[in-house]
């Protein structure tokens, strides 16, 4: 049971999260409204729900990655989890990459498109159809799965580190200079780092106390956490230092996560968990309906709103819808296009 229930947390801290990235993407105060003072208004409201709240949500999604690749996690069971991550990862990134880019292509020669586009003509060379499938030019999102393949290449190395308390301890600290003192790694973001390997030390050395019916420890250690993010956050509006940015978006997921009773939360329901689906969609809905309302309504302080809000929503029925229509008449697809992902 509570393993269930575990597995069912993790769906929906996924799923809420996979809206907040939405929301993250759905501004559009400046779209509407230009540099107006209705604009500024607006977008201070969408700058909190989307910046502040929204950019939690990735944050997430590489902690849940991390935890879920590290837990049970063996030397032997390298090659396994390598595998599954290539076809889960890297066979959708080239793939919807490549997807993107052939939309653009084609979008930015239709009359009525190319302003939606914005982007003039696509060039169709070789050298842009690289920097679209394995640089992801097109498909800005992707960016986390681009540091996410990265971080599962470099198993090996994270694991050594992380497998001892002593040496997981010295190398999160590590990590986290390496932050606060913007350090330039190359390919791989400081940020990603520390979220990826934070959850990872959770699920080889705390794996009772991450999946464990919510007690008194974790009450206090969820409230800690969340006021200590928030601390870091008012820090950093404060000195503008990043580090703290990082912590306030390291702390606050970990202390919802310990604070939030698995026991209570209804199950999922099917068409909550395609998330990977609804990720890898969300921003071309997102910029074709924004764009396209702002071009039919310029200026209409209403739609601008109601649009912000509904996104979500908006992107999670059709996400849904195509979804369905894809399991059923072209399953193969799907199941590449998702990772081949079960659930």
């Amino acid at each position: 049971m509570e393993e269930q229930q575990f597995r069912n947390k993790i769906q929906w801290f996924t799923f809420c999260s996979s809206l907040l990235v939405v929301w993250g993407h759905a501004l559009n105060a400046e779209l509407f409204l230009g540099n107006s003072p209705a604009a500024a208004r607006l977008g201070q409201v969408e700058r909190f729900l989307g910046n502040e709240i929204g950019q939690l949500a990735v944050p997430s999604f590489f902690m849940i990655s991390a935890y879920l690749f590290y837990r049970n996690f063996n030397w032997s069971r390298l090659k396994g989890k390598w595998k599954s991550r290539c076809q889960s990862l890297v066979v959708p990134f080239l793939l919807w990459n490549g997807i993107y880019y052939l939309g653009y292509i084609l979008a930015s020669r239709i009359g009525g498109l190319t302003d939606v586009v914005g982007k003039g003509i696509i060039p169709v060379d070789w050298n842009n159809l690289f920097q679209a499938v394995f640089h992801y030019r097109y498909n800005y999102v992707f960016w986390y799965l681009y540091q996410l393949i990265w971080l599962v290449a470099l198993t090996p190395v994270i694991y050594a580190l992380l497998k001892r308390k002593e040496t997981a301890a010295l190398y999160l600290v590590i990590v986290s200079g390496l932050v606060w003192t913007a350090v330039n790694i190359p390919v791989i973001n400081e940020d990603s780092l520390l979220y990826y390997s934070a959850a990872g030390y959770f699920a080889i050395h705390e794996k009772k106390k991450a999946e464990g019916a919510r007690s008194s420890w974790h009450i206090r250690a969820g409230t800690a956490f969340v006021i200590a993010g928030l601390l870091c956050r008012i820090l950093y509006g404060q000195t503008g230092a990043v580090g703290l940015l990082v912590l306030f978006r390291l702390f606050v997921p970990l202390g919802v996560w310990a604070l939030v009773d698995q026991s209570r939360l209804w199950p999922v329901k099917a068409w909550m968990k395609d998330t990977f689906f609804l990720y890898a969609v969300h921003f071309a809905v997102v910029r074709l309906v924004n764009k396209t309302a702002a071009f039919l309504f310029p200026g209409d302080f209403l739609i601008a709103v109601f649009l912000f809000l509904a996104m979500p929503l908006l992107c999670v029925m059709l996400s849904v819808l195509a979804g369905k229509v894809m399991k059923t008449r072209v399953p193969f697809l799907w199941h590449l296009l998702t990772g081949g992902r079960n659930y």
